[in-house]
């Protein structure tokens, strides 16, 4: 008798040609070795089809479509850089009068420092937005009181960020990422533009207080978006009102109103957006308008204050 046949085919992995493999892929149907196999709700799936069904499952998103986030990042990275820039102006005090919120002042031959006037005589230079230092709306609410000076001196940068942690870390998960950034900014540049429009010239403001006014308006509004309790973020909103009238004396309520306001309103494009595909189109759209209503009250007032000139 002559042996049986035994030349039945051997099948192997697609990946690994020269592994033998006799299970196969229940999405593509593919043969699979023990190294390419993936646990699936049932059976087994290649490496390339775990990879198609993530790409193919819709992400979750927050209520106003920004990506789930449980981890305050961009709050910690700001307090960080509140941080930094507090020892930098510590060892050069001098970064302050750079960069802190001014209209306009003159520096004098002495080096001294004058009251601005249009038509200022030679020999002495302007400084603030006059002279063109528009960076100043930003970089100074991330600047503080040094330990020695002002009302509250180094309790100015510590309750500051106290009070940027316990709201950044409600409000950057319900916002997410982008436009968390896109709120603090806003709120930052809303507290300058009504520093400039409201303040004398002469004055120099500096702080995160504009901004984190702007993230109390956002947990406000968030807040009855969701249809949260709002006993509790009433006593906040009170509390919130009476610090922004009883330190009007001792603080910049310029400042505190105009990032409560531009918080508010960007936080409400943010959150009453209808939700669909041009969601994020319409909430982008919102930020554009406010950055352009704080561009031309700015530019309008520096205008003004150089007799019809803007400095480049």
């Amino acid at each position: 008798m002559e042996p049986e046949s035994t030349d039945a085919a051997v099948t192997t992995c697609y990946r690994h040609p020269k592994v033998e493999s006799h299970v196969r892929c229940t999405r593509c149907e593919r043969y699979i070795c023990p190294s390419c196999m993936r646990e699936a709700a049932v059976g087994h799936q290649c490496v390339e089809c775990v990879k198609e069904g993530a790409r193919s499952v819709r992400q979750a998103r927050t209520l106003v479509g920004g990506r789930i986030t449980t981890t305050p990042l961009v709050t910690s990275v700001l307090i960080g850089l509140n941080v930094l820039a507090y020892l930098a102006e510590l060892a050069r005090p001098e970064l302050v009068d750079r960069f802190a919120m001014l209209s306009a002042r003159l520096i004098g031959p002495d080096g001294g420092f004058y009251i601005y006037r249009p038509g200022y005589p030679s020999g002495f230079e302007p400084s603030g937005l006059v002279a063109g230092e528009w960076e100043r709306l930003l970089t100074s609410g991330f600047l503080h009181m040094p330990p020695t000076e002002g009302t509250f001196g180094l309790l100015h940068i510590v309750l500051n960020m106290v009070a940027l942690w316990q709201l950044g870390r409600v409000v950057e998960p319900m916002l997410g990422r982008l436009r968390f950034v896109a709120l603090y900014l806003l709120a930052t540049l809303g507290g300058s533009v009504f520093e400039l429009r409201l303040t004398d010239v002469n004055v120099e403001s500096l702080g995160a207080s504009g901004a984190i006014f702007g993230l109390g308006a956002a947990y406000y509004v968030l807040a009855r978006r969701i249809g949260a309790d709002m006993r509790a973020v009433n006593r906040f909103m009170v509390f919130l009102m009476l610090w922004l009238v009883l330190s009007a004396g001792l603080t910049s309520w310029q400042g505190h109103l105009g990032g409560l306001l531009t918080g508010a309103a960007v936080t409400a494009a943010f959150a009453y957006a209808p939700r669909g595909p041009r969601q994020a189109l319409i909430q982008a759209a919102a930020c554009a308008g406010v950055l352009a209503l704080l561009a031309m009250a700015a530019f309008a007032k520096v205008s003004e204050l150089t007799g019809g000139g803007i400095p480049q």
